[in-house]
């Protein structure tokens, strides 16, 4: 696992890409992971204030996931328990303001390879569509997926992003704090403990 970090954290095979951002930034990899880690929480890609920290989810995002989970920063943010890494692992830029998509070859490149030096997951966290698409095989969207929670379940829970601008998306499915938070707080609770 220690060579796979080194030479994910070396990766720049979208330094052109980056570079031609509105942002106009160097890779930087932000992942965090060992092979004792039972919860998996894959995500998007980082965004800005993770780019510039190199620590997952330092914004409010994180604040709202730590929250939803029933975890404090030092258990989120202990790796040998804990796995964080993203569909994509550097801040994709922007465009118009708005966060681009991770870029397709992070996930082709170290995807398979990360997943197979985390042998002691137990859960797999699905935070947004590029994750649930990968991680479950599927097409549907988000809020489908989110839906379907308990199809997945014990082994995996698809997520909405925690990020403030799902703020509005929380208050139209009330069902996701009545129903699925309890469940994903007990379930993160077993596998930790």
């Amino acid at each position: 696992m220690d060579d796979l970090l080194h030479d994910i954290r070396a990766c720049r095979l979208c330094a052109d890409r980056f570079a031609a951002t509105e942002t106009a930034h160097a890779p930087r990899p932000v992942l965090r992971a060992a092979p004792s880690a039972r919860l998996l929480i894959a995500g998007q890609a980082p965004g800005l204030k993770v780019h510039q920290s190199g620590l997952p989810f330092t914004d409010p995002s994180g604040d709202r996931l730590r929250d939803w989970l029933g975890l404090d920063s030092a258990t989120f943010y202990d790796e040998t328990r804990v796995a964080i890494v993203p569909m994509g692992f550097c801040f994709p830029g922007y465009r118009k303001g708005s966060d681009l998509p991770p870029p397709p070859i992070c996930a082709r490149t170290w995807r398979a390879q990360v997943m197979a030096a985390l042998p002691d997951v137990r859960l797999t966290l699905l935070i947004g569509g590029y994750a649930q698409k990968w991680h479950l095989g599927i097409k549907t969207g988000v809020t489908d997926t989110v839906t379907r929670w308990r199809d997945f379940s014990p082994d995996a829970i698809p997520l909405p992003h925690p990020s403030w601008r799902n703020t509005a998306w929380l208050k139209r499915n009330p069902w996701f704090e009545a129903d699925l938070l309890p469940v994903l707080r007990t379930r993160v609770a077993e596998v930790l403990a």
